[in-house]
């Protein structure tokens, strides 16, 4: 069935062997050399899967945004973390040892957990700040995906079973395939502050498993050129995108069919802010407007908001990190209702390609239906999926 190939496509053809990690005795050994050579005494740092750890402590004020953005410039280095206070590796890192250096000519050492502590606590306090690896293709991102938001480009698969009445049958399969991908990231001057450019773009697509051969009713397609500014946990994204939403063939052969067809296209801008508070806690808030849009009609205006809770424990037995997204929408054309998009579950931090972790989450949606051409329809579901972020 058709459903089920795409599902199998997104889950298993990405593949289950970690990208290549860097080397993380190498860029332990390349950075206490680097701070050694600027006159730096540290006496210890981590390196864990390409990110380097520093305890600010360690770190004079007055040299911290230089030694970060040298720090962040050593080959295979994807993000330099200032700590405040002491740096405590977890027990499990996905595939990588922690890895301490104390001199560039002393080996590295692995260092760990205690094996019998069931939670680790992951990540470091609010006001520490993390800086990303500059450059062309960076890895990692300035703005972190919004989780809960049915529209975020990403990889995806789901069901879906629609409360009450839904244009095309109560029992729906989606999936999604799409990245935000940066081209460039570069430094404000001499400080920590980031920006990256580059290209976001996805499909989406839902599918009637009630009907025999589990048929196409629309495709949604979305691609912009974005442009995001992180400052410590500030952080921005703007883009300009084009959408475009195209029914099924089988829903629109089908007799059963009587929803009026539209030319469903436009251009926008929007505009979102995002701020990370303790224990894994982040707000968000943004808007935008339409143009060149058929039909002319409809209205352009939109605001959007959510709140997000990524643990910073994880049950270490399993590697898995409890999630919980909320996020809200009001359109101009729908009266300024407000669709409500909320999910919950957890991530696997051990199952993850390319940097981007799995997480399963039950789904609820109430509103006005973030499927294209159904934009009129009132929905409200409930569903399970598989999703791939970072």
């Amino acid at each position: 069935m058709r459903f089920f190939s795409i599902i199998a496509a997104v889950l298993f053809c990405i593949p289950a062997a970690h990208a290549t990690v860097p080397d993380d005795s190498y860029i332990a050994g390349y950075a206490a050399g680097v701070l050694k050579g600027l006159k730096i005494d540290i006496p210890s740092l981590v390196v864990r899967n390409g990110t380097i750890t520093v305890p600010s402590k360690k770190l004079p004020e007055e040299d911290r945004a230089r030694v970060v953005r040298i720090l962040s410039e050593i080959p295979g280095v994807t993000a330099v973390n200032i700590a405040d206070g002491t740096v405590q590796p977890s027990a499990a890192a996905p595939s990588a040892p922690d890895t301490a250096a104390k001199a560039p000519d002393v080996p590295a050492t692995t260092t760990a957990a205690a094996p019998d502590e069931a939670i680790t606590k992951e990540g470091v306090p609010a006001d520490d700040s993390t800086v990303l690896a500059t450059g062309m293709l960076p890895e990692g991102h300035l703005f972190k995906p919004l989780l809960a938001d049915p529209r975020w480009a990403h990889f995806s698969a789901a069901y879906r079973n629609y409360i009450g009445n839904n244009v095309d049958g109560n029992n729906n399969g989606s999936v999604s395939f799409g990245e935000t991908i940066p081209f460039y990231r570069g430094n404000f001057g001499q400080s920590t502050v980031q920006w990256e450019a580059g290209l976001q773009a996805a499909v989406f697509s839902d599918f009637n498993l009630d009907a025999p051969s589990s048929d196409l009713i629309n495709s949604d397609f979305i691609a912009s050129a974005y442009g995001s500014v992180r400052a410590g946990q500030l952080s921005a994204f703007g883009r300009v995108f084009h959408q475009s939403s195209h029914l099924g063939d089988e829903f629109l052969l089908r007799s059963i069919t009587s929803l009026e067809r539209i030319n469903l296209s436009y251009e926008g801008a929007d505009l979102r802010l995002s701020y990370e508070l303790p224990y894994g806690i982040r707000v968000y808030g943004g808007g935008g407007g339409l143009f060149h849009k058929r039909p002319s009609e409809i209205k352009p205006w939109l605001v959007q908001y959510g709140m997000e809770f990524r643990s910073p424990w994880r049950i270490e037995v399993v590697s898995m990190r409890p999630i919980l997204a909320v996020d809200f929408k009001n359109h101009e054309q729908n009266n300024w209702n407000t669709d409500v998009s909320a999910r919950a579950g957890f991530q696997l931090d051990r199952l993850q390609a390319f940097g981007r972790k799995l997480q399963f989450l039950v789904e609820y949606f109430n509103g006005n239906s973030p499927t294209g051409q159904f934009y009129r329809e009132k929905v409200e579901y409930l569903g399970i999926g598989a999703h791939y972020h970072f």
